[in-house]
Parts: structure tokens; sequence; C-alpha cells
């Protein structure tokens, strides 16, 4: 055990901490080589607006908000105060929604990307994973044989477009499901019952469009390895042995299998918000990917250099999960 912690674990948490510090690291240069001034940009705007202001109150505003945004002092003084304010939670404000911090617009729009786009690449990777396992062992099943070929004409086509042909013929042409947002306009955001059920209905349609691209994909996948798994050693003696078919299905073809779907699972967890833009802004999705469309449509320094850290944050965490989860599908790792 504590060869496998010296050499297994505390790497891989090495690892972990120092893909945060060079990916933080260069979120921080990176801006750096911008044309852009926020500073600069944000007086220009309040002197645009027609507003009286005295040249000293100008120079005030430009120095306060030099310091607000840490752009005051040298190269290395400002990276160490962006890590100090990094350290206790504080990624300044937002430049479209001055004075409104980032991490409050980043908190807020968080729970509605996690929850649905969580929810629905979960749904899609185990479904696809025991379909793709079922149609691999049962080769000869027609109703595999539909599934197969349903998801070989789905998996190509890009998520949003799914997105906008479902939003066009089941919010428009049949109106069953809503057009747009998580909940009408004017409904108060509370814990209850009533706004959890509305939540649910307004993310039907976007939860469909990823999971029926996702369980192709993962269908595919799971069914190519399982193909080549019904021919090893171990499972022809399983079946000549007389065990169940469902036994062999999952516990020798589906579990041997898995492990490149588990590190297919882990980066497309990283990647989750990433890959929210699109949807979101098709559905109106008060999301991560809605809100970065609005940071970038508005050069908000600090709010892009915030969505930025939260994913390299998501990335590198959920790759350290993934060294976690292996050692218990594959013993292979936990004795070497």
């Amino acid at each position: 055990m504590r060869k496998f912690i010296l050499s297994y674990l505390l790497p891989r948490i090495g690892q972990y901490f120092m893909v945060i510090f060079l990916g933080v690291t260069l979120t921080f240069i990176i801006p750096r080589f911008s044309p852009n001034d926020p500073v600069e940009r944000q007086v220009g705007q309040i002197m645009a607006s027609g507003s009286q202001v005295s040249p000293e109150a100008i120079e005030h505003l430009r120095e306060a908000l030099t310091e607000m945004y840490g752009l005051s002092g040298s190269d290395w003084e400002q990276y160490l105060a962006f890590w100090g304010r990094l350290l206790r939670g504080d990624l300044g404000p937002s430049l479209s929604s001055f004075p409104t911090p980032v991490t409050y617009l980043i908190a807020t729009s968080m729970p509605w990307t996690l929850g649905l786009l969580l929810t629905s690449v979960l749904i899609s990777w185990v479904l696809g994973n025991i379909l793709g396992g079922l149609a691999g062992y049962y080769t000869n099943s027609r109703v595999m044989g539909v599934i197969d070929v349903v998801s070989q004409a789905v998996r190509p086509i890009p998520y949003y477009i799914m997105s906008l042909v479902l939003l066009a013929v089941f919010a428009y042409y049949i109106p069953i499901f809503p057009f747009s947002g998580a909940y009408p306009p004017g409904t108060r955001v509370e814990f209850s019952i009533p706004f959890i059920m509305t939540v649910f209905w307004h993310s039907l349609l976007p939860a469909m469009s990823l999971v029926l691209i996702g369980i192709g994909g993962w269908f595919i996948g799971m069914r190519a390895l399982a193909s080549n798994i019904i021919s090893e050693d171990y499972v022809v003696y399983a079946e000549n042995a007389g065990l169940p078919e469902r036994k062999i299905v999952f516990d020798y073809v589906i579990r041997n299998a898995m492990l490149p779907q588990i590190t297919g699972l882990a980066l497309q967890l990283g990647l989750i918000f990433n890959g929210a833009l699109i949807m979101e802004v098709v559905f109106g999705y008060p999301g991560m990917g809605t809100l970065t469309l609005q940071a970038v449509m508005a050069n908000d320094y600090t709010l892009i250099m915030g969505i930025t850290i939260f994913s390299i944050i998501g990335v590198a965490t959920s790759v350290l999960l993934l060294d976690f989860i292996y050692p218990l599908f594959d013993p292979r790792v936990r004795h070497q």
C-alpha cells in the first residue's frame, strides 16, 4: 500500500497542482499581450457617456481602477498579487457587469451548466456503454442492428445542429416544449417543487440534444471494444463453463472494455462547460456557455480570465479523479 501511494498517488497529486499552476500562470501572462487596456476602456466608456468629469477625478478613477484590476506595480508584483487574490477566491470585478464580482457571476451560472450537462453526459455515457456492450456481444440481434444504424447516422451530426432541429420541431412546429430559457420570465428562483419541475421541463429539450449525440458516440466506441473482447480466452471459457449470458456481458465483456470509456468520460467532464457555448445560446440557457459568450462579446478581461481558470481546474480535477478511479477497475495498476 505504501509503495502504491508513493509511486502512484503522490506523483499524480503533484502533477495535478503543477498543471493548475502552469495553466493559471499562462492565464495571467497571455492577456497582457492584448492591445486592449481594461482601465482605459472603462475610463473611455465613462467619458463617452457625456459625464462631466474633471481631469483630476479621471486620474483618481484611473488609479483606483488600476488597483482594483490588479494592474498596479511591476509584472512580478502583479503576478504575486494575482495569486494572492486567487487563493482568497477574489477574481476581481467584471468589466461588463461592474462592479459585480467575477466569482458571483460564475457561481450563479455554474449550477445551471453542471445540472444540465453533467446529467446529460452521465446518462448518455451509461446508456451508450450498456447498449454498445450488448451490440458487441449479440452481433446477430436485429434490435441492436437498428440501434447501430441510428447511432452511425446520428454520431456525425454536430450537437448544435441537433439542438436547432429539435428546437424547430418540438418547440415551433409541434409546441410541446418551451422555446428558450431555464424558466419562464418573471419566475421567482427558489428551492421548491414547482420551480424544480419547471426547470426540469425547460431542460428536457437541450438535454435531449446532448444525450442523443452522446449515446451515439459512446455506443460506437463500446461496440468496437466489446467486439474485440468477445474472442478473448476468458470470455470463451466463461461461455463454455455455462455462465449466464447476463453475467458474461456485464462482468466479462463490458467491465473489461470500460477503461478507455472511463478515460473519455473524465476528459469530457473536464471540458463540460466549454462545450456548452452554442447549445446554451441556442436554447437561451443561463449557464457558463452564455456567460462566456457575453464575456467575449464585451471584451470582459477579468471574466474571461475567471472562466478560463475554472476550465483549467475542471480539466485537471477530472484527470486526477480518473487516476484515483482507475485502480478500482484495473487491478494491474495497483500491483504495478
